[in-house]
């Protein structure tokens, strides 16, 4: 029994027999899919929308609404961690048997941290693009200066070495 190498290749190379003598008889690629989709089993959606932690089930710390000072409330939920992470130290060795409820409080407060987070993700794109663009738009003056300093030795290369031509 012979068996192949490689798998024959998916039918529809042939909509491409023609592309070369003329590329535009091939096939329009299809279009974006937009709202939810279902991949692997797992649905998903194009929408960039972070869902609230009401929607994933988890109780909010911070206060709600569109102005949060993230940086307040980051360091109000750390210090609440800290100081949970102790009080769990200190059940583990006085009560053992309470650590759950601990442990579950902490699990909260990562929650949040984790959320106020992410929402800040956008922000950091926007940030890391625009220095991304400043530093390509500095290295382009830098090569502009340097391709006009080097117009300017060759300029005066030339006059010197017509002097020279002329003086001889």
């Amino acid at each position: 029994m012979a068996t192949a190498t490689y798998p024959p290749p998916p039918p529809y190379y042939r909509l491409y027999r023609d592309y070369l003598q003329n590329p535009k008889s091939a096939p329009e690629p299809p279009p974006p899919i937009e709202g939810t989709y279902i991949c692997f089993g797992g649905n998903y959606t194009t929408d960039d929308v972070i869902p609230n932690l009401e929607e994933q089930g988890v109780r909010q710390l911070y206060p709600k609404g569109p102005n949060i000072d993230f940086k307040k409330e980051l360091r109000s939920l750390n210090r609440e961690l800290q100081l949970h992470i102790l009080e769990l130290a200190d059940v583990l060795v006085e009560r053992p048997s309470q650590y759950a409820r601990r442990v579950e409080e902490i699990s909260l407060i990562f929650k949040n941290i984790h959320h106020l987070l992410n929402s800040l993700r956008p922000h950091q794109a926007r940030a890391t693009l625009i220095h991304i663009l400043e530093l390509q738009i500095q290295r382009r003056k830098q090569a502009v200066e340097d391709i006009k300093r080097r117009r300017e030795e060759a300029q005066k290369l030339l006059k010197e070495s017509l002097a020279t031509l002329d003086g001889h």
